[in-house]
Order: C-alpha cells, then structure tokens, then sequence
C-alpha cells in the first residue's frame, strides 16, 4: 500500500472546479509539509503548492494563486486541493508529496502518492 493516496480528479468543464485529497497511510500528516505537484503531458513535473508542518503556512505557484487553495483536516488525515475557476492549462496528474519542509521543488520531496488525473475540457 503506497503511503500518499491521491483522489477527487476527474474531467470537468473550463470555469469548475474540483477538490483532490491526498490520505496518508502509515504516518500522520500534519507533521510533515505536504506538497502538491502536477505533470502535464510532455511537460516537466511542476509544484502548485505547498502546506507547511505545524504553521500550516501556504505556498503557491503564480498560475494557480487566487483559484486554489491548500488545507488540512488532521481529524480525517488529510490534505486538500480545493481547485476552482479551472482551466484547460490545468489538465494534468496531479500528485501529493510529503516532505519535512515547504518546497515547490520535487527533489525536496521524497514520499510520493500514485497520481490522480484532471482533465479540464468542453
């Protein structure tokens, strides 16, 4: 069983939106920085955003600010992407990533989850 799960992708129209989940298996979350990245077809794996351990300070990439936002229920062991006003530019696999601290590189991260799709399309 891989440790990060991701869910919630899916296709949707320009203008949607969509809330991915990321679970843990095996450790708690909140003590960890939680990362989202996203890879798009031909495309280098690119970080969209980051929660912070204990501070939950957040962090965004310039192309998604003000339509995505991060958050964490520790009750459930989760952490989201709520992602609104969707855009064709967001299609890709979508993946969480666990780290000791916030980064928007990948080489920061060393726990992966498997990748959830998104698909924004007419």
């Amino acid at each position: 069983q891989l440790p990060l799960v991701e869910s919630g992708g899916g296709l949707v129209q320009p203008g949607g939106s969509l809330r991915l989940s990321c679970a843990a298996s095996g450790f708690t979350l909140e003590y960890f920085a939680i990362g989202w990245f996203r890879q798009a077809p031909g495309k280098e794996r690119e970080g969209v955003s980051c929660i912070s351990p204990y501070t939950d300070n957040k962090f965004y990439v310039d192309s998604i600010r003000g339509r995505f936002t991060i958050s964490r229920d520790n009750a459930k062991n989760t952490v989201s992407l709520q992602m609104n006003s969707l855009k064709p530019e967001d299609t890709a696999v979508y993946y969480c990533a666990a780290a000791d601290g916030c980064s928007l590189t990948r080489d920061s991260f060393g726990t992966w989850g498997q990748g959830t799709q998104v698909t924004v399309s007419s």
